[in-house]
């Protein structure tokens, strides 16, 4: 199989896009259309469980895609990956051998694969540089989870050593926005809150209870940009290195919280539950690799994306 070197003309391309029904893939979806994109494929996951090989095999021997965005994963907050490290792990892994093995099979021309920022050691130096993703085990709460999606960046950069196969990977950092999942048993922090704080305040309740002590920091990247970071790189990005995707600016708990308790005209306390984990201290990428690379900067201020979200929210729950 030649390796791409010329780029990908996505209006030309047939183009699978696994998870396309999720919160990203959805997105991701409407950014491939608005470039010109005519043949897409979402498949559902009840249409095709792709952690299960034959499934897997048939669904890209039967579409023949140019070109894989492969978006679909098992996940969810600390909770969930602390209820269900295994499934994580083996679902993850399986989902993503499968496909990856198929693209092989049948000669998809281009594989993007989204990583997760879970991937990264506990204490990697800050900001996070892809060369540090190998020194150091991830965060516990999370770690099945983030080293089943590292596991893929090595099965992409051997088969593109042996086969010669054009598989790339991305590792976008905590995503949020429209379309996002607000179940509080399987919802990231940015959807949890909202969601906590909205109810507590139709309810007159005169406190909301988060997890942790509110001292660690995360990152968050609009899911439309990640959405454009991610067809950029289909297009355009043809390395076998990792690239991180995000905004390159982090916000702490504390201040998360209090922003969205005002943002959804929440008036009461916020009391932190110390005996919950905090997760990894601090997350913030170096996100210099994606705008040499490929010409990728995020342009959604925080501020903005999550008064859109909370429309969003408020218009669908």
């Amino acid at each position: 199989m030649a390796e791409d070197t010329m780029g990908t003309d996505i209006r030309a391309s047939k183009v699978l896009v696994t998870g396309g029904s999720g919160f990203l893939g959805c997105h991701v979806a409407l950014e491939l259309r608005k470039r010109g994109a005519t043949t897409i494929f979402c498949p559902r996951s009840a249409e095709a469980d792709l952690t299960d090989a034959r499934t897997a095999d048939a669904l890209i021997a039967t579409t023949q895609p140019d070109l894989i965005l492969h978006l679909a994963a098992k996940v969810g907050g600390i909770g969930a990956n602390q209820r269900h490290p295994g499934t994580f792990f083996r679902d993850n892994m399986a989902m993503g051998l499968n496909v990856l093995e198929a693209a092989r099979k049948h000669g998809t021309a281009k594989v993007v694969v989204a990583g997760t920022i879970c991937a990264y050691p506990k204490f990697a130096p800050v900001p996070f540089r892809e060369d540090d993703l190998w020194n150091g085990y991830p965060e516990e709460t999370n770690a099945p989870y983030g080293v089943a999606k590292k596991a893929l960046l090595v099965m992409a950069q051997a088969y593109r050593q042996e086969f010669g196969c054009n598989f790339v990977m991305l590792f976008p950092v905590n995503l949020y926005g429209p379309h996002d999942n607000f179940d509080l048993e399987t919802s990231h922090v940015i959807p949890a809150m909202i969601r906590k704080f909205d109810e507590a305040r139709r309810a007159g309740e005169k406190k909301v209870v988060l997890w942790g002590d509110g001292s660690p920091s995360r990152e968050f990247l609009f899911v439309e940009d990640c959405a454009r970071g991610l067809v950029d790189a289909a297009e355009r990005y043809d390395d076998p290195d990792p690239v991180n995707l995000g905004s390159g600016r982090d916000i702490t708990m504390r201040e998360l919280a209090t922003l969205i308790g005002n943002k959804v005209g929440f008036v009461g306390d916020i009391e932190w539950d110390t005996t919950r984990p905090n997760g990894q201290p601090r997350r913030l990428l170096d996100v210099s690799r994606a705008r040499e690379r490929f010409g990728f900067e995020a342009t959604t201020p925080l501020d903005s994306g999550l008064d859109r979200t909370i429309e969003w929210f408020r218009a669908h729950h």
